[in-house]
């Protein structure tokens, strides 16, 4: 697996890449493992979300904070420092595990989880998978006892190759989640509607620690020198950066 710790200047750019390396993989380009973090902030919503549901559009307007639509599925979210993304592209064929959405989603997790585990070794916090593609600690400062989620995730299939990618909370404002984003239509039982605030939590983890962990566990350790950027050019300029994708619902 090739590993790419790349962020682009332009958040379309890093949304195209995502795509572009299924893309790439799809005709044969081979499975990739990718870092990034972005240094502005700016909303995205996941690919069957309607903006005005999901999103405080006028506050966003206000505060200059750019809305952007990703290619998988999975709820919104807020792109900032603080905020590791990775990217992780698959091959199905020979994977019995990725065969199927639910079998991809458990298989994917529970390695995302062992990784995030294995850099807290000295930490009393339990990592648990919920809600199917959610990463949370367990937390006692509350009663009953409460998961708080530190990692979201989703995946867009193709027919030879997955995308699966997500966030994890390290040094997040999170107190702008509720500056800018709604409650989200869709919440999973756990939630229990608590706020963004409330329901969200920082590992306060360099990111490096956890780059190595991930990297580790996917073995990722061939630095990728052939990244698709023509693609990622093409679906920046004529796709997630107009208002006709971002904005369609």
């Amino acid at each position: 697996m090739k590993l790419l710790n790349t962020t682009f200047a332009s958040s379309a750019d890093n949304l195209a890449c995502d795509e572009a390396l299924l893309n790439w993989a799809e005709i044969g380009g081979g499975e990739s493992l990718r870092f990034w973090e972005s240094r502005e902030y700016f909303v995205v919503v996941g690919y069957a979300n309607k903006v005005e549901m999901e999103v405080k559009v006028a506050t966003c307007k206000m505060s200059n904070v750019p809305i952007f639509r990703r290619c998988s599925g999975g709820g919104t979210v807020l792109q900032g420092p603080g905020c590791l993304n990775y990217t992780l592209v698959l091959q199905i064929a020979g994977h019995s595990s990725l065969a199927v959405i639910s079998g991809a989603n458990k298989f994917i997790m529970e390695r995302n989880r062992e990784a995030v585990q294995s850099v807290m070794a000295n930490d009393q916090s339990a990592i648990s998978v919920c809600g199917h593609t959610d990463l949370t600690l367990v937390t006692r400062h509350s009663s009953p006892v409460a998961s708080q989620k530190f990692s979201g995730n989703s995946q867009r299939r193709q027919k030879r190759a997955l995308l699966f990618h997500g966030t994890f909370l390290l040094n997040f404002k999170l107190a702008l989640m509720d500056k800018f984003l709604r409650m989200p239509s869709k919440q999973p039982d756990y939630r229990n509607n608590r706020s963004h605030t409330d329901f969200l939590t920082n590992l306060n983890l360099p990111a490096a620690r956890l780059k190595n962990a991930m990297a580790t566990v996917w073995n990722a350790a061939e630095e990728m020198r052939d990244c698709p950027e023509q693609e990622i050019n093409r679906l920046a300029m004529e796709k997630y950066s107009t208002e006709k994708w971002n904005f369609k619902l």
